[in-house]
């Protein structure tokens, strides 16, 4: 399959490339990605996706757990402290893991900004103090991808330490969050 011309996924979307050429993971749906790196090992029955789980949700729901008015959107509680935390650590490995290997000055800026504004606003106040002070006791090193992954990944241990959750050693962070595994 070519890097050059556009795909259609197994979802019927077109593929989505990064900057090198390559499909991008998270511009992409798994099945979608797996099927366009030809990493479908145990054919499409065995897969689960996003769109999978939705539809097998889809043909679950009742009347009455939709909202008023809708045909498609359920009655979903606002997200507690730990749905709250693996978003927000989702996203932030995820921004990591798609930082330029080079980064621009603006771009070291940039980012650096984001993580000080993300500090600011997090909806947990007590969670927002806490990494506010981790981003002025360990300034966040910004000058390639590599760095940044290994201090989103130091960053995350401490939290978990606080949590008394297990650490992830930090050197598979780009396995988890960019490469994925090579299983």
């Amino acid at each position: 399959m070519s890097n050059n011309s556009p795909q259609e996924g197994l979802s019927g979307r077109q593929i989505m490339y990064d900057e090198d050429g390559k499909p991008c993971r998270s511009c992409n749906t798994l099945l979608d990605f797996q099927y366009v790196t030809g990493k479908i090992t145990n054919g499409l029955k065995n897969l689960s996706s996003n769109a999978t789980l939705a539809n097998t949700a889809a043909a679950t729901t009742t009347s009455q757990d939709l909202i008023p008015g809708s045909r498609t959107y359920t009655k979903v509680d606002p997200p507690d402290v730990e749905q709250l935390g693996r978003s927000s650590w989702t996203l932030l490995h995820a921004a990591a893991a798609n930082y330029p290997a080079k980064p621009s000055e603006e771009q070291k800026g940039e980012m650096k900004q984001f993580l000080n504004i993300f500090s600011h606003i997090y909806p947990c106040n007590w969670c927002a103090k806490d990494f506010e002070k981790y981003i002025r006791e360990n300034a966040p090193k910004i000058e390639s991808r590599e760095e940044l992954g290994r201090w989103m990944c130091e960053a995350h241990n401490k939290v978990n330490t606080k949590l008394k959750k297990p650490k992830f050693d930090c050197n598979f962070w780009e396995k988890r969050w960019r490469d994925g595994w090579d299983e």
